[in-house]
């Protein structure tokens, strides 16, 4: 039941001005144009695990042979990379302090550190309640211990880095990512509401509506981050010096392309459409005046100057909600390298669009590479491989984590 009440959040859940369309950085075009379309299928990813209840995220911990997979009540499990996988092992518990009164609350998203075999610090993102009759959402940083079969997360260490206020319990984004340069990234939904009634989504003096980007290097309490040079609003201006990007509906997922260095978001949409757009600094992608490629408000003859369209965008006949991906750059699947892989909550199907073309601004249209299912897909993620996985919330099927393989 509470998959389904999910699924119908998540649908509605859904500064500087940028040019109209901006330029795509070069590095991007290097790779060949498609030569045909690429295949795929799915396996269950650990056989024999137990259904755990709503997988949000999956890690690859290099040098542990672990996986580590957070659910959304905000527990953490580690598994054998190698098996056996019948008895996952609680490294971190943090019910008690997440929140999840609402059903697009709780446990988000999970980072290692870039220098991870160093520090040994990860990172985390969940729905927090300061007081009564408050809400909020926390990115956090904590200390880890032990090694292989001892590996755990220090609850008692956790190192708040930046709490922001939530007004209603939808629209929370989710989704932590570390860029290239080591710095991290975190995608925040407009606060809720039917249409965005704060009109956070145009208000780039909220970190409602953005993708945040901060340096989180060295943190202490007393300065838990620090505000990178380049950033588009480091002046604070015309926008909070943390926005990378402003404009966002809900973004759940965003990930960077290891070959590129582009970031990719998935844009949760409200009643029509759902959208992938491909990053650019300063950039504006349009909530709450559009809706994917469309007028929102107005519903016609929305004034589009210095607003950027999404790469691509699709309707209700094709799903509910955007599981952002991944592009891939595995070796099991040759035909798909290059390939930028995403997912939709309702349907589970997984398509694919040529990263190349689209962050080229050039007309894509997406292989379906499956169809059928898992049903409620709720994260797409990927291993130290560049391998891609399938994370569900499907209480029907005794497989919630599912490996995408060649056809």
């Amino acid at each position: 039941m509470a998959t389904v009440v999910l699924a119908a959040t998540l649908l509605l859940a859904c500064g500087g001005s940028a040019p109209e369309q901006p330029p795509t950085p070069a590095a991007d075009l290097t790779s060949p144009p498609p030569t045909g379309p690429p295949a795929a299928s799915i396996e269950p990813a650990f056989p024999g695990l137990p259904a755990l209840k709503l997988p949000v995220d999956l890690v690859d911990v290099p040098g542990h042979d672990l996986f580590l997979i957070a659910v959304q009540d905000g527990v953490v499990y580690a598994v054998p990379r190698g098996g056996p996988y019948d008895s996952p092992r609680v490294v971190h518990d943090q019910r008690e302090r997440t929140l999840r009164f609402g059903y697009e609350e709780g446990f988000f998203s999970l980072a290692l550190d870039p220098e991870f075999d160093r520090n040994g610090y990860v990172y985390a993102y969940y729905s927090h309640q300061p007081g009564p009759d408050e809400r909020s959402t926390r990115l956090v940083r904590f200390e880890t211990t032990g090694q292989g079969d001892s590996f755990a997360i220090d609850g008692d260490s956790e190192l708040i880095i930046l709490e922001v206020p939530q007004p209603e319990w939808p629209h929370n984004g989710g989704a932590l990512a570390f860029g290239p340069d080591g710095t991290l990234y975190l995608g925040l939904g407009d606060g809720g509401g039917d249409g965005d009634p704060r009109g956070h989504g145009q208000d780039a003096r909220t970190l409602l509506g953005t993708i945040i980007r901060i340096d989180v290097r060295g943190a202490t309490a007393g300065a838990p981050y620090r505000i990178p040079p380049d950033n588009p609003f480091v002046d604070g201006e015309e926008g909070l010096p943390e926005i990378w990007v402003y404009g966002m509906r809900n973004p759940w997922r965003i990930s960077f392309d290891p070959e590129t260095g582009l970031l990719w978001a998935g844009d949760v949409g409200h009643y029509a459409r759902e959208e992938i757009d491909v990053i650019v600094p300063g950039s504006n992608y349009g909530w709450s005046v559009m809706e994917g490629a469309l007028c929102f408000s107005p519903p016609e003859g929305c004034d589009r100057t210095g607003l950027t369209l999404p790469v691509w965008d699709y309707g209700r006949s094709d799903g509910c909600a955007v599981i952002g991906g991944h592009v891939y750059r595995g070796d099991a699947i040759p035909s798909l390298r290059g390939w930028y892989v995403f997912s939709d909550y309702c349907t589970g199907r997984i398509w694919a669009i040529h990263a190349a073309t689209a962050a080229a601004r050039e007309f894509v249209e997406p292989v379906l590479l499956w169809e059928g299912g898992p049903g409620f897909v709720l994260s797409v993620a990927r291993d130290s491989g560049g391998e891609l996985y399938l994370l569900s919330g499907d209480e029907d099927s005794p497989d919630r984590i599912y490996r995408i393989v060649p056809p």
